[in-house]
């Protein structure tokens, strides 16, 4: 990712999280106990001068109660989007060794449903925690020789094309057991709907 899509990316996520915070009339204080996120790294995040983590960013969602993809929303477009590779918005672990890259245009809408590249490197792991209530993870590897994923303590391990689909408002885990290639799967996730 470009240094200009970093900052992008930086700007939209801090004017997401101060007015999804506002909206809710919580401080900063409010929102690292419900977040688990400290108030300093918050008020990073909210002020511009941090780009977050994957977990933490899943930590300021869960915290809030709204779907991951409301805090990188940008500005609303119509018509078809392509969504060009060399122009991704790629997050990573704080290890490097996990990349996610969403497959859907952010543009202010709220969804029920995003699609994502995982891209895991050689020996790469990526824990999450549980999301949201209801959440469910639709799961495809697309290249590698195998990808385990652990949800709530219990490992599955997949071969490429196989599928998986598992409730993620639980403790899960993704890891490329291959230490010579990379693995590349194709998620989905939906969000359980009140109405």
């Amino acid at each position: 990712m470009s240094e200009a899509e970093i900052d992008a990316l930086t700007v939209a996520v801090a004017a997401n999280l101060k007015d999804l915070r506002q909206a809710q009339d919580l401080t900063l204080d409010e929102l690292a106990k419900r977040s688990g996120v400290s108030r300093t790294m918050l008020h990073q995040v909210e002020t511009g001068r941090s780009t977050p983590s994957i977990a933490v960013l899943w930590k300021i969602a869960t915290g809030l109660d709204v779907p991951f993809n409301r805090l990188l929303q940008g500005q609303e477009r119509s018509g078809p989007s392509v969504l060009r590779l060399d122009h991704a918005k790629l997050l990573f672990n704080h290890q490097q060794t996990f990349s996610s890259r969403a497959l859907f245009p952010f543009d202010g809408h709220s969804r029920h449903a995003e699609f994502y590249e995982l891209v895991l490197k050689p020996g790469g792991s990526e824990v999450a925690e549980a999301h949201a209530p209801g959440t469910t993870e639709y799961l495809v590897l697309a290249h590698g020789s195998r990808l385990v994923v652990e949800v709530n303590g219990q490992a599955t391990e997949l071969k490429q094309r196989d599928a998986l689909v598992f409730a993620a408002d639980v403790p899960h885990a993704y890891r490329n057991p291959d230490r010579s290639a990379e693995a590349i799967a194709y998620l989905m996730m939906t969000y359980h709907s009140n109405g």
